[in-house]
């Protein structure tokens, strides 16, 4: 389990951190992350950068999609309505990336069911005399 800090840049990387603002859990299946959206979005809008693994993180869980309709000064109705469409979509992703998945595991079944197809035998001139 990991936690999810907000710390100052200047502090070592295992040192001092100004708050804890969620957990990240990747054994857990399906990998578990939690975030604490009030202190996510305050750290951000105070000039905070999440490192590359956070900010995926922050993506995958909608809130900085939902930070940036905030931003750009949508309605909390607005917002409602297109978070509910990012989660549609985000599912409509899982199940096709899930679809693949599976049409190429059954290929490989498929391509080791079959037996190997016998090498041809060259015929040389040699052999016909």
């Amino acid at each position: 389990m990991y936690q999810i800090v907000a710390a100052d840049a200047r502090a070592p990387r295992d040192g001092k951190f100004l708050e804890v603002i969620g957990t990240y859990q990747p054994t857990a299946k399906p990998h578990a992350v939690t975030l604490k959206k009030d202190r996510v979005a305050y750290w951000m809008q105070t000039g905070a950068q999440p490192t590359d693994t956070v900010r995926s993180l922050i993506q995958a869980t909608g809130l900085l999609h939902e930070l940036r309709l905030k931003s750009r000064g949508f309605s909390e109705a607005d917002i409602t309505a297109e978070m509910e469409k990012w989660q549609e979509n985000k599912l409509g992703r899982i199940k096709k990336r899930l679809a693949v998945k599976s049409r190429r595991r059954q290929a490989k079944k498929d391509a080791e069911a079959q037996p190997a197809a016998p090498a041809a035998e060259a015929v040389t001139p040699e052999a016909e005399a």
